[in-house]
C-alpha cells in the first residue's frame, strides 16, 4: 500500500526486474486496499505511517508485511520487523528485498523472531516507554524505583535487540502491546 506513484513504480521496477515472475498489485488508498481480502497476498508493502495508523488491519498479517522506512535503522534493531530502507543504493534495496523474499530480516534471522520473551513487568515498562514517559515517571506509576526502570529498559532493549524509541514503539504496535492512538507525539 504505496500512495506515492513513484516509490510505487520503483519498488515495481525492482520486482519484476530482480525477482521475476512476481505479481504486483498497488493500492492508491488504504480504504481500495483494506476492502480486498486480507490473505490474498503473500506480501504486503506500506509505509511505516500507514502501518502505525491502521495497525489493527495489520497485526493479523506482520509477518507479511514489509514497512517502508525513510530513515536508517540501527543494526541492533534489526529483528524488529521486516522493512525496507529506501535511502539506500539500489545494490542495497536489492539486498533488502532478496531478504525478506527469502522470509528473513536484513539481518539474516527469520523474521519477528525474538530471543527470549519479555516478562509481565517488561511489557508493562515498553508501554510506558512508547507512550512518551520518562524513566522517574515509570517509577512512579508502577511504584518501583529508578534504578529498577533502568534495569528494566535494559534487559528489554537487551532480549529485543533494538534500542531506539522509534523501534520500540513499532515493536510494541506490531506485537498489540499498545495501539497507534496511545503514543503522544
Amino acid at each position: 500500500m504505496l500512495p506515492d506513484t513513484l516509490q510505487s513504480i520503483g519498488l515495481r521496477s525492482l520486482l519484476t526486474d530482480y525477482f521475476s515472475p512476481v505479481e504486483i498489485t498497488r493500492f492508491a488508498s488504504f480504504e481500495a486496499f483494506s476492502a480486498t481480502e486480507r490473505e490474498v497476498f503473500d506480501l504486503y508493502f506500506t509505509l511505516a505511517e500507514i502501518f502505525v495508523a491502521h495497525a489493527d488491519f495489520f497485526l493479523p498479517i506482520r509477518n507479511k508485511t514489509v514497512c517502508i522506512l525513510y530513515g536508517s535503522v540501527a543494526a541492533t534493531d534489526a529483528n524488529a520487523w521486516p522493512r525496507l530502507q529506501i535511502l539506500a543504493s539500489q545494490e542495497s534495496i536489492i539486498g533488502q528485498l532478496r531478504q525478506v523474499m527469502q522470509g528473513e530480516n536484513p539481518s539474516g534471522q527469520p523474521l519477528m523472531e525474538n530471543s527470549r520473551e519479555l516478562s509481565a513487568r517488561e511489557k508493562e515498562v515498553l508501554q510506558l516507554i512508547v507512550t512518551g514517559l520518562t524513566n522517574r515517571d515509570i517509577g512512579d506509576r508502577l511504584y518501583i524505583s529508578l534504578n529498577t526502570v533502568l534495569t528494566h529498559r535494559k534487559n528489554i532493549t537487551s532480549k529485543l535487540g533494538i534500542r531506539t524509541i522509534p523501534a520500540l514503539t513499532f515493536y510494541a504496535i506490531t506485537n498489540g502491546l499498545i495501539s497507534g492512538n496511545e503514543i503522544t507525539f
